[in-house]
């Protein structure tokens, strides 16, 4: 009772009197009969910033349902098309329409009426509050009289009509129609949910973490991609070297450039090192059309490519030696080559190498780096170390970010859980003494991965030293018994250097081979105590191989995997541009995104991504927000609102003047 009463007291601060905390359960009450929010479910966007803006812009798909839904053949095909695109990016394509529109008055009467339609569909979720505190300040008072008046109101039509014909008249027209289709988008979508890699493969993770940072409400479960960019941050070298060879190897470094990391010394040294050699290996995968490399440059860049490859092989076997009991000894291969034979020793097997050129390779100290690459190395290192912008966007995908999360009776993670052959839940060791599995083992590793950040702690209440934890981040990236990687081995050495294309093959883990199976999948829903009828896991990490008939849902409804596919590395691999997820009131829909070509298009052309919407599982009955998480904690706060009604009518506490 007396911790009770103390939470009471607490309670009664912002609740001082019956009158206030009796208001507050109405409020309560109220909200918790409305529909549940639209949460929007996103994966591997690998740095398609384009691609990544227009999903978001487009809610994947809902906004044009609900024009679809609000206009029916009311008004032609092409106009929903232009109302969309103008939703979706309305400064560029009001300049558009204004210089080809013969009556633009008209026009925007028209379109005004028809956004506030729109608008009022996609706020009729959220209190009058909620919608409030979404509105540009320039037009919050206009915006909400429009939302709650009607023009089949006779007696407020002609209130509503000089609204509008007033916006245009003081030529604020334009910058209302701008506000009020933002206001559109972000009321569209209540959460969203990124289930990992922002970074590598195209150009503009940078830009997706900027959006982000203005984003009203996400999060993250990191993926590898982003685990190998926040441990360049942290300062492990290998992860720096991994991060500036996948740089380069898709000849994208727009976004290093924009964290101002200097490549000037790597590529002199690289000149300087390499200079007579083809780099035939180590060729950029050139994605983009646009971005084809003139001779000079494709040379260059595949030489400071080979030039970081071999250093991370160094990097990566200093970090393997200091941890045996990562047990990942044998992936220091520069040791099983034969440089005089030219062949590579794996499995008690002998492999032809592609070329033996390594200049910097010393057969005696095969993992020893030189004077020239150590002094790289610190260059590199410093230059990751002191990016301002880039440890902005770390500090984010912290503070966003977790291993995994449950919500909704949804468990997200990247890609896997670790398994035993028979499907139990594999207990990982971490750090020396301490193994974990299933939930405990994200937890853990969630854990470590914030040690590397923290500074000044006491070393006593640190449960991972921070160097451990560093290192650690190469372990996540490549280790066998990774959630985040979980294979048998990353075979990027023998992909460049060894002939033989059967040592390539990385096998996946037993979460791979055994998800299909809906026990399974209870069974680890279970271990992390993810409650309700309709259950599922949510994954991404792996492409769907749609054009081989690969089915996204797995195990019986229970599992949904949703690799974005945003990166054009895979479009031709998978056959289509990847999945999103929209989970709104009425139930989940997947829907299945073909390539999206460019903003330009979308704004010119009014090309939409052409998406395919598959039902997944519909609810019986509209779900409110009392059925969600949410809902839970408003329960919560009723019945400790109550027990405070309780002690003020009862004298136990006195009422105070609000």
């Amino acid at each position: 009772m007396n911790t009770d009463m103390h939470y009471l007291q607490l309670l009664s601060q912002s609740f001082p009197n019956i009158a206030e905390a009796a208001t507050e359960i109405i409020n309560l009450e109220a909200i918790m009969n409305l529909p549940k929010g639209t949460e929007h479910f996103l994966a591997d966007i690998h740095g398609e910033s384009e691609a990544f803006q227009h999903v978001l812009k487009n809610a994947s798909g809902n906004i044009k349902r609900k024009v679809n839904e609000l206009f029916g053949n009311n008004i032609r095909e092409s106009e929903k098309k232009e109302l969309c695109t103008l939703i979706y990016y309305p400064e560029q394509k009001l300049e558009l329409i204004k210089a080809q529109e013969t009556d633009l008055d008209d026009w925007y009467r028209i379109t005004i009426h028809q956004l506030v339609k729109v608008c009022r569909d996609v706020s009729s979720k959220y209190t009058r509050s909620k919608v409030r505190k979404s509105l540009p300040p320039d037009f919050s008072y206009i915006i909400e009289e429009l939302l709650h008046e009607s023009l089949g109101d006779n007696d407020k039509a002609a209130y509503v009509s000089v609204i509008v014909d007033t916006i245009i008249s003081t030529g604020r027209a334009d910058d209302f129609i701008t506000a009020i289709c933002n206001v559109i988008q972000r009321l569209a979508i209540d959460q969203l949910h990124i289930l990992g890699d922002i970074y590598d493969r195209g150009p503009g993770a940078h830009k997706i973490m900027d959006t982000l940072r203005q984003y009203h409400s996400w999060d993250i479960q990191w993926g590898n991609h982003d685990i190998l960019w926040m441990g360049a941050s942290a300062g492990n070298n290998a992860c720096i070297c991994n991060v500036l060879r996948l740089c380069l190897r898709y000849a994208n470094l727009a976004t290093i450039e924009e964290y101002g990391i200097n490549l000037v010394p790597l590529a002199t040294f690289a000149i300087d090192t390499y200079g007579d050699d083809p780099c035939e290996e180590f060729i950029p995968k050139v994605l983009d059309d646009k971005q084809q490399l003139d001779e000079k440059t494709r040379l260059l860049t595949a030489r400071m490519h080979k030039a970081i490859a071999v250093i991370q092989f160094k990097e990566e076997a200093a970090i393997f030696r200091r941890h045996p009991e990562w047990q990942m000894n044998d992936r220091c291969l520069f040791d099983r080559v034969d440089y005089e034979r030219g062949i590579c020793r794996l499995d008690g097997k002998e492999y032809e190498m592609k070329s033996c050129h390594f200049p910097t390779v010393d057969p005696a100290s095969p993992d020893t780096l030189t004077a020239e690459e150590k002094d790289l190395m610190e260059k590199l290192h410093h230059s990751f170390r002191i990016s301002e912008k880039l440890h902005k966007h770390i500090r984010t995908l912290l503070s966003h970010g977790c291993m995994y999360t449950v919500t909704n009776s949804n468990l997200l993670f990247h890609a896997s859980c670790p398994l035993n052959d028979d499907g139990t839940l594999k207990e990982v060791e971490i750090y020396p003494g301490m193994k974990y599995g299933g939930k405990d083992l994200m937890h853990n590793i969630g854990m470590m991965i914030r040690a590397a950040f923290e500074s000044g702690v006491d070393k006593d209440l640190q449960v991972f030293p921070r160097d451990y934890a560093r290192d650690y981040f190469l372990y996540l990236w490549c280790g066998k018994d990774s959630p985040l990687f979980d294979k048998s081995k990353m075979a990027t050495f023998e992909r460049y250097f060894l002939k033989d294309r059967e040592t390539y093959k990385e096998e996946k883990g037993n979460y791979f081979k055994l998800r299909d199976s809906e026990e399974i999948c209870d069974r680890i829903l279970d271990a992390f105590e993810v409650k309700g009828d309709n259950r599922h896991i949510i994954n991404g990490h792996v492409p769907v191989h749609a054009s081989k008939g690969e089915n996204p849902i797995k195990a019986g409804g229970r599992l949904m995997v949703i690799d974005g596919g945003f990166s054009e590395a895979y479009h031709s691999e998978t056959g289509i541009a990847g999945y999103t997820l929209v989970y709104h009131s009425r139930g989940f829909q997947l829907v299945q995104h073909e390539p999206f070509t460019s903003a330009h298009d979308a704004i010119v052309r009014e090309t939409d991504i052409k998406s395919t919407t598959q039902i997944v599982e519909m609810s019986a009955h509209r779900m409110r927000v009392a059925d969600t998480d949410k809902g839970e904690e408003l329960r919560t706060q009723v019945a400790d609102l109550k027990k405070l009604l309780y002690a003020y009518r009862h004298g136990i506490l006195k009422e105070k003047r609000s």
